[in-house]
C-alpha cells in the first residue's frame, strides 16, 4: 500500500503536486490520466526520491513504513521506468540487462529465463544486434527500459507514459504483460498515459489530475470511467 500525506512540490508560482490524502491499495493497477503539465510525472519522481517534496510524504507500506525520502529500503522491491535517463545508454541490452541482474542478485541462468518472458515484446530487436542502447529506436530504448524495470520482480511497478512510444502490437504486447503480472504477483502497478484506451483497458482504478491535484478517483470497473474521461479532455481539448 502506498500512503500520500500533505504532498506539495511547488516550482516558483506553479504547483506541481498538491495531493491532501491519497492511498493507493496493494494490488491495483492504477493509471495516472491527465493533461500535460498535470503533475503525473511530478507525482512519479516524487515517489521515487528523485526530487523532494516541499512538505508532506510519501509511506510505502509493506511489513514496515518507508518513506523513500528516508529510507533505501523500497529500492528493492520497486522497479520504475520514467525516461531514458534512466538508462546507461553506453551499453548494449545485454550488457544493460547484465548490470540491473546482479544490482539485485539475479544469476545468468535466472536473468536469461526472465528475458525469455519478453521475446514478444522484444519482437527480436533488442538482443543480439550489437547495438548500443544510444542507438536504438526510440520504441526500443523504451521496451530495454521497462524490461529492465520489471527484471528483478518487483512487488511496486512504476512507469511513466510506457506506451509513448510504441508501435500498436508491441502496446498491446504490453497491455498483457502487465495485465499478467498483476494478476500473478499481485503486484501494485502505476501507471501514467495520455493514452486513454490503453489506460482503461488496463487499469483497476484511475485518478484523473489538473495542476498538481487529483480531481477524480474512479474506480474501473463499468463504462463509465472511460465516459467521464473522454468528456473531461472533450471540455478541456
Amino acid at each position: 500500500m502506498i500512503t500520500i500525506s500533505k504532498l506539495k512540490k511547488q516550482y516558483g508560482e506553479t504547483v506541481a503536486c498538491n495531493i491532501q490524502e491519497f492511498t493507493i491499495n496493494s494490488g491495483e493497477i492504477l493509471g495516472l490520466v491527465g493533461n500535460n503539465g498535470a503533475g503525473k510525472t511530478t507525482l512519479f519522481r516524487l515517489m521515487l526520491d528523485l526530487i523532494k517534496a516541499d512538505q508532506g510524504e510519501i509511506l510505502i507500506s509493506t511489513s514496515t513504513d518507508i518513506n523513500p525520502a528516508k529510507s533505501e529500503e523500497w529500492k528493492t522491491f520497486t522497479g520504475a521506468y520514467i525516461d531514458e535517463g534512466f538508462l546507461i545508454d553506453f551499453l548494449t541490452p545485454e550488457e544493460y540487462f547484465t548490470f540491473i541482474a546482479k544490482t539485485h542478485q539475479i544469476d545468468e541462468t535466472q536473468m536469461n529465463e526472465r528475458l525469455q518472458e519478453f521475446n514478444a515484446f522484444m519482437n527480436g530487436e533488442i538482443l543480439g544486434h550489437k547495438k548500443l542502447i544510444r542507438d536504438l529506436s526510440a520504441g526500443n530504448k523504451q521496451k530495454v527500459g521497462i524490461i529492465a524495470a520489471m527484471m528483478h520482480q518487483p512487488q511496486v511497478l512504476i512507469l511513466d507514459e510506457p506506451f509513448n512510444f510504441l508501435d500498436p502490437s508491441s502496446q498491446n504486447s504490453l497491455k498483457k504483460i502487465l495485465t499478467n503480472y498483476n494478476q500473478q504477483t499481485q503486484a501494485t502497478i502505476l501507471i501514467s498515459s495520455h493514452n486513454l484506451t490503453h489506460t482503461v483497458d488496463i487499469s483497476s482504478r484511475i485518478a484523473l489530475l489538473e495542476h498538481g491535484n487529483i480531481i477524480r478517483d474512479m474506480d474501473n470497473n463499468h463504462e463509465s470511467a472511460r465516459q467521464e474521461l473522454e468528456a473531461y479532455f472533450t471540455t478541456n481539448e
